[in-house]
């Protein structure tokens, strides 16, 4: 569904990634691990027509979108939800869902996705006529992903979906994302959380000041002496 290939990211005289390749299969949780300024967010971005690649190219579904405008790659199927969620304050909980259906062509289809929204996270519907700046950090993130499935997507992009949670938030979140990819949706995962990424994915890569250094399936990395003395304390 997704292959990088021979990426590298630029930002002025840093290289923030250095020729990577790495695929995602459609209907994997494939999740990128690696510490703080590994690179893990810039390469999310850079899938979204955020940032521009200085080499290399990306492929989804067998075409380049490396060279594509970010709104054209959302109508195509693709949807982040960004690392500290961003939920736009101001506006309620349904204004922001709203606005996540607005390159969708199928407007007759919006009501039906906004109730599998609401029936997924029932909570949004309990405070759908609120600011979503009053929210409280797990429900911001529940409506950063709900925000996100209003566009469809055929791959979901994950930025550290669990930073700043309580535990119980965070287990419920894991939860949600293993549901939804039962339902369809590949994701492709940027977590800190080297444990409970591992755990839920089909297949992990570990990054590494820009470097792809070790990949395999979720199970494999878990037992992974390296991994567990870098990420997981063992």
């Amino acid at each position: 569904m997704l292959k990088v290939k021979n990426l590298s990211v630029h930002y002025g005289m840093i290289q923030a990634i250095k020729d990577i390749s790495f695929e995602v299969n459609e209907g994997e949780i494939v999740t990128l691990i690696g510490a703080n300024g590994a690179g893990k967010s810039t390469i999310l971005r850079t899938i979204s027509g955020l940032v521009k690649p200085s080499s290399g190219e990306i492929e989804y579904l067998g075409k380049p979108i490396h060279n594509v405008a970010t709104r054209k790659i959302v109508e195509q199927g693709i949807a982040q939800v960004p690392e500290g969620r961003h939920v736009f304050k101001g506006l309620t909980v349904q204004e922001n869902l709203d606005l996540g259906s607005f390159t969708r062509k199928d407007k007759q289809n919006l009501a039906g996705d906004l109730e599998a929204v609401f029936e997924r996270f029932p909570i949004l519907r309990e405070r759908k006529n609120q600011d979503a700046a009053t929210l409280s950090g797990g429900e911001q993130q529940m409506l950063a992903m709900g925000r996100a499935l209003m566009t469809k997507p055929k791959l979901l992009l994950l930025d550290e979906p669990s930073m700043g949670l309580a535990p119980i938030f965070i287990k419920e979140i894991f939860h949600i994302i293993q549901d939804i990819q039962k339902q369809g949706t590949t994701i492709l995962l940027i977590e800190q959380n080297a444990n409970v990424a591992l755990k839920i994915a089909n297949r992990g890569y570990v990054l590494e000041t820009g470097n792809i250094v070790l990949t395999g399936t979720g199970e494999e990395l878990l037992a992974s002496d390296e991994v567990q003395k870098a990420y997981l304390g063992g």
